[in-house]
């Protein structure tokens, strides 16, 4: 399917020289006798790249044929991840600078959406917030009760991040995937 320029708003998925993109920013700018020009930010969906291009009036773009599947995460291996998924038990191998930061917040048996890009896997969305144990922190001081002090924990996956100085080793505790921050302790 054929898109316009005007059709790039934030967030519109298109394939431009045969790769992905991902629009970031939209700015149109409407020229003199009906002309008009749109500048946009884009970020290749295969290598992470953003870019900046500017589209004329009359350039027509692809579609780009990306669909989400969901899947399991099994394991890795240092340098490729693998994900299954359960209703076919097809497998899939992503390159760890796919997944990159989320690797933090991936243990097995997590399920996660993949987007796929004719027939290939090319990145994975993670739920918002994660459940996560804390493997270590340091106790907390006596009469520190003062919620704004934190200090460093070790979760399971081996990420670190600041919580809150009342959270303690074995807590179980919900860590926002797009900031990384602790969001909540989660009740049992």
């Amino acid at each position: 399917m054929a898109l316009s320029i005007t059709d790039l708003k934030k967030g519109t998925l298109f394939q431009w020289e045969g790769e992905p993109f991902k629009v970031v920013d939209y700015k149109q700018k409407v020229m003199g006798r009906g002309g008009s020009i749109v500048n946009v930010r884009i970020k290749s969906l295969l290598s992470g790249k953003v870019l900046e291009k500017t589209f004329k009036g009359n350039e027509q773009l692809d579609s780009a044929d990306v669909t989400g599947q969901a899947a399991q995460y099994l394991y890795n291996d240092g340098s490729n991840f693998f994900f299954m998924n359960e209703d076919s038990f097809n497998q899939f191998e992503i390159a760890a600078d796919l997944v990159g930061d989320g690797a933090g917040y991936l243990k097995e048996g997590d399920r996660v959406q993949l987007q796929l890009f004719n027939g290939r896997p090319i990145s994975v969305e993670l739920p918002k917030n994660v459940p996560l144990l804390v493997t270590y922190t340091e106790d907390a001081v006596k009469g520190d009760t003062s919620s704004s002090i934190t200090k460093d924990a070790t979760l399971e996956t081996g990420l670190t991040i600041k919580v809150p100085a009342f959270i303690k080793q074995g807590d179980v505790i919900s860590v926002d995937t797009t900031t990384g921050a602790y969001r909540e302790r989660v009740k049992d």
